[in-house]
């Protein structure tokens, strides 16, 4: 079973370490264990708690009052929260504590009870999205296993390729931009995401999809003349060499923007050619595409 460090409860939950050492030391709904040197570790079964705990107590229920409520009175209170806010994060709540259960069935059945309330656009933006962010840090801890993570991505995969399909094609249109990920790199959530972002806001999209070579790239553009190009890296095979492929788009027609996203070069601080912008977070990059 995987365990959890106080760090990893802070960001997946959003409340403070600091917070939750106190609410250790005054209440009896967390009880961590401890290693040989002193360090906490908590269960799935803690930090599912603590994601219910931190949603009443942000929808105004005080801890004093939850700790003293049963897991069934505990989970009435989480379902009688009305504020939109509220029940978007329950659901974005659920879906990570059915990813760590490892229920896929739970998983999809409440991405397909909100897409029957909402529709497929909004589900894709208020509550994909969101647990994309937040379930993010699970991966980059390794408290995901490999049979987790392709469980999840092919059920989210379905539900973003549903919603790019009904959304209107693009008859009319200025400026157009190729989407890729390079050779050797298969985790194509966020650039379907970007995707369904831009067609939604009218731009023409060139999808090559995953592990494309750079020769096949530079052929694409070489007739097809985009406005952009757009690049999201994030964890490629063994061997990928960053810099070599920087080298590589580098001598691409400098008349055509490259846009790099992704895990991978969050932190890459080398040099890069004129034409390619590096987006080190997903608010910028949010921010970028809008502005096309």
């Amino acid at each position: 079973m995987s365990t959890y460090s106080i760090k990893d409860l802070e960001q997946i939950s959003g409340i403070k370490a600091h917070t939750i050492r106190i609410w250790e030391q005054r209440y009896s709904f967390l009880q961590p264990s401890r290693t040989e040197t002193n360090i906490r570790t908590y269960s799935a079964n803690e930090l599912k708690m603590i994601l219910n705990v931190s949603l009443l107590n942000k929808y105004g229920f005080k801890v004093s009052h939850i700790d003293k409520l049963s897991p069934e009175q505990m989970e009435e209170k989480i379902l009688s929260l009305n504020q939109l806010d509220a029940i978007k994060e329950r659901v974005v709540n659920h879906l990570i504590k059915e990813t760590i259960s490892l229920n896929m069935h739970g998983f999809e059945q409440q991405l397909d009870l909100y897409i029957a309330q909402k529709g497929i656009e909004k589900t894709i933006t208020e509550i994909i999205f969101s647990y994309l962010e937040r379930v993010g840090i699970l991966w980059m801890t390794n408290h995901i296993n490999p049979a987790q993570e392709h469980l999840v991505f092919n059920v989210v995969r379905q539900k973003i390729i549903l919603g790019i399909e009904r959304l209107a094609p693009v008859k009319q249109f200025t400026k157009r931009i190729v989407l890729f990920m390079p050779e050797g790199e298969h985790h194509e959530i966020g650039l379907l995401f970007i995707h369904f972002l831009l067609k939604q806001n009218g731009i023409y999209v060139d999808y090559l999809g995953a592990n494309l070579p750079v020769a096949d790239f530079k052929y694409f553009i070489s007739i097809k003349k985009p406005d952009y190009a757009f690049c999201h890296i994030t964890s490629p095979a063994k061997g990928f060499k960053l810099d070599r492929f920087l080298d590589q788009l580098s001598t691409i027609d400098k008349d055509i923007s490259l846009i790099l996203s992704g895990q991978l070069i969050q932190n890459f601080e080398g040099p890069v050619a004129s034409n390619i912008q590096i987006k080190r977070n997903l608010a910028d990059t949010l921010q970028l595409l809008r502005s096309l």
